[in-house]
């Protein structure tokens, strides 16, 4: 009761005096009995159930687990680790009992002997002298009532009284206990006895001699006034006076606390800390739960199942770091970050996510909030809306210097290396990057439904309807540029990503569970598929061969990103099984050295990533569906490919559409006429002269 409250019944009691009325006095019985009443029910929140007090456990942290149920880290920070009450030995009980609560075995939540002591000192004080609070009132003030530990109000005291009863009638006095020792405040942070065990002698709480269990036992009166580390002269009288009760309680012999209280007072060098999680893919996990729960959050522990792929994490976070490192290295200035997202191109689940080459929480996450250009791993969107227009991929592009206005402007568009090839289908520019050819294509279909099906697809960041946009003149960030291939990978829908399958408590009651999520298609089929084929063949022998050439194997569609200058380098690859994007580059954006490129190096960061941290999808890829034919055509110009033409490829075609029309460009080769032309004539000699 404080000063304040104690005043107020005082003045009351005055009144009372003056004004003997019956009607006062029912008024006061009236309050009182409110009072209590109000008490009896836990205040305005209500007590907690049989059920809750039951399930209750001291928080260590809410656990994220990974989509095999492996667990990740924790969402919160807590220097606590709970043990059941048969790791704590007899004497590490039996000190805390004695300075604590000496009668907790035979009172029923309330030691009234001890309160009414208490509250007599506390009236003739008119203050508060004395407390009277129980190991089972402890709890309750600790574990179930947090938010008014730090009250000292007859308010507080009257709730801890009825939820004690509440406790007593729920609980075991070991189930009590248990709670207590591993939910009180040990001082430097730490919760629990196990906790406080390790911080301050560097063991665990079952191997504590008996002067360092009277140590721990002493503390949680007054933790930082009897720190050890800190006050270790009053942490030995401290200890002391908790050796001298547990003998005049008859826990132990008297020789047996002289010995303890002869031992120093030896601490461990280093204080005990749990290990912290180092992984960016938390902290999204992090803001999800919170905005699911609100308050709901921090007032219970909760087990957090997620998409993510824990050895593919791990992959993702060491192929960052070491890629950039080896970039740093060859463009010969620190700083070099990165980022990298991976999902499941089926449903959107992220399965891998690094938001930079070292992790602080709460920091810049690069692959949720970096707005870079993409350079030319946007190409892939000029092709998709090309498809999907009509057009064929045997279609002969012109891949040589063009200038465009853009923006009262004459713009030209160049190649890398300024290397041109002149006609070539859809697919060979697309496998060479080819920017003049591209801008083309983008210009013939239009500009509008390149940005229409990027936006379907799931680029969300503004698009300039402009001819530079083929080349990847945007911003957009990792995770949203990966999401956008998805449709290309799974058939032409698009994804949601998510990173959250379902919240939990610790006792697996369902609190959240993420809804199914609609397919909306954005890509015809058959378009995904060509596409695709297109992108494999960028992988297998176009700008992206670095990843076969770096030992994966398998289905695998992709493209490489480059900027101007070289500042930016993205790889953007898939498999039916995932979409993963890297991006390297400064945060303050400038060139990465001489040589940058995306093929460079973002693919061999892939690789590292597919080749040690993914499993699946090493099958035969993807299957042609209904309605498309294949048929083998000249590369140089689209027609059906004739015995001589010198490039060929497998194409696909929608039924109908393919090619007709034998290549009549190449012939046989001159000598090879002239040896055809000489034994026709050797032949002919033959049978005139009968030779």
């Amino acid at each position: 009761m404080t000063v304040r409250e104690w005043a107020g019944w005082a003045r009351l009691g005055a009144g009372l005096r003056r004004n003997r009325g019956p009607i006062l006095m029912g008024s006061v019985l009236a309050v009182l009995l409110l009072s209590f009443s109000w008490a009896e029910s836990c205040g305005f929140e209500g007590c907690p159930s049989a059920r809750s007090i039951q399930a209750f456990r001291p928080s260590e942290g809410s656990r994220v687990l990974d989509r095999s149920g492996r667990t990740l880290g924790r969402l919160t920070y807590v220097r606590r680790v709970n043990v059941p009450l048969s790791r704590v030995p007899r004497q590490v009980r039996a000190a805390f009992i004695a300075v604590e609560d000496r009668r907790f075995y035979d009172h029923h939540g309330v030691d009234w002997r001890s309160a009414l002591r208490a509250s007599w000192r506390n009236l003739r004080s008119l203050g508060v002298e004395e407390g009277f609070s129980t190991i089972t009132m402890q709890v309750v003030r600790n574990a179930f009532i947090p938010e008014m530990a730090g009250e000292r109000s007859l308010r507080r005291k009257l709730i801890e009284i009825a939820m004690a009863y509440r406790l007593e009638a729920n609980l075991s006095k070991q189930q009590i206990l248990e709670l207590y020792l591993n939910v009180i405040y040990f001082g430097n942070g730490t919760y629990g006895v196990e906790a406080a065990s390790r911080d301050l002698f560097g063991k665990s709480v079952d191997q504590l001699t008996l002067a360092e269990a009277a140590t721990l036992a002493g503390l949680p009166k007054a933790p930082s006034a009897y720190a050890p580390r800190r006050h270790p002269d009053r942490a030995t009288d401290r200890r002391n006076v908790v050796l001298a009760l547990m003998v005049q309680q008859r826990y132990i012999s008297r020789a047996a606390a002289e010995a303890a209280a002869d031992e120093p007072l030896e601490l461990s060098e280093d204080e005990w800390r749990p290990p912290e999680d180092a992984s960016a893919a938390l902290d999204p996990v992090r803001i999800f739960v919170d905005s699911v729960l609100g308050d709901r959050a921090h007032g219970q522990d909760v087990v957090v199942r997620t998409s993510l792929d824990g050895r593919a994490q791990r992959a993702a976070e060491a192929a960052v770091r070491t890629q950039a490192a080896r970039i740093e290295r060859n463009a010969g200035e620190d700083g070099v970050e990165g980022a990298m997202v991976a999902i499941d191109p089926r449903n959107g689940e992220i399965r891998a996510l690094v938001g930079g080459r070292s992790y602080a929480r709460h920091g810049f996450n690069r692959a949720l909030a970096a707005r870079r250009q993409p350079g030319s791993a946007f190409k892939p969107f000029v092709y998709a809306a090309a498809l999907a227009a009509g057009v064929s991929p045997a279609t002969i592009l012109d891949d040589e210097p063009i200038e465009v206005e853009q923006n009262g402007t004459t713009w030209t568009p160049s190649n890398y290396d300024d290397d041109y090839a002149g006609p070539v289908t859809l697919r060979r520019a697309l496998m060479r990057s080819a920017n003049a050819a591209t801008v083309r294509l983008a210009l013939a279909v239009g500009t509008r439904r390149v940005m229409d099906m990027a936006h379907r697809a799931g680029v969300a960041s503004p698009m300039q309807d402009v001819p530079s946009l083929a080349l990847g003149a945007l911003d957009v960030t990792p995770l949203e540029l990966v999401t956008a291939y998805a449709p290309f990978a799974n058939g032409g829908f698009r994804v949601q990503p998510s990173i959250v399958r379902r919240i939990e408590t610790t006792d697996g009651h369902m609190l959240w569970q993420r809804p199914a999520a609609a397919r909306v298609a954005v890509l015809d089929e058959r378009d995904a598929f060509e596409l695709t084929s297109m992108l494999q063949s960028v992988v297998d022998g176009g700008t992206g061969r670095a990843i076969r050439d770096l030992g994966v194997r398998g289905p695998v569609a992709g493209k490489t990103g480059t900027t101007n200058d070289g500042n930016d380098v993205w790889f953007v690859g898939y498999t039916p099984t995932v979409i993963a994007g890297f991006w390297f580059g400064y945060d303050t954006p400038h060139s990465l050295g001489y040589g940058a490129s995306g093929g460079r190096l973002a693919a061999p960061a892939w690789a590292s990533f597919y080749l040690h941290g993914w499993r699946e999808g090493l099958g035969t890829g993807w299957r042609a569906p209904a309605g498309l034919v294949s048929v083998t055509i000249d590369a140089t110009n689209g027609q059906l490919a004739g015995e001589w033409c010198p490039i060929t490829q497998r194409e696909w075609f929608r039924s109908g559409a393919e090619p007709t029309e034998l290549c009549r460009e190449h012939g046989e080769p001159f000598d090879m006429q002239l040896e055809e032309i000489a034994r026709r004539v050797q032949r002919t000699l033959r049978r005139v002269f009968h030779f």
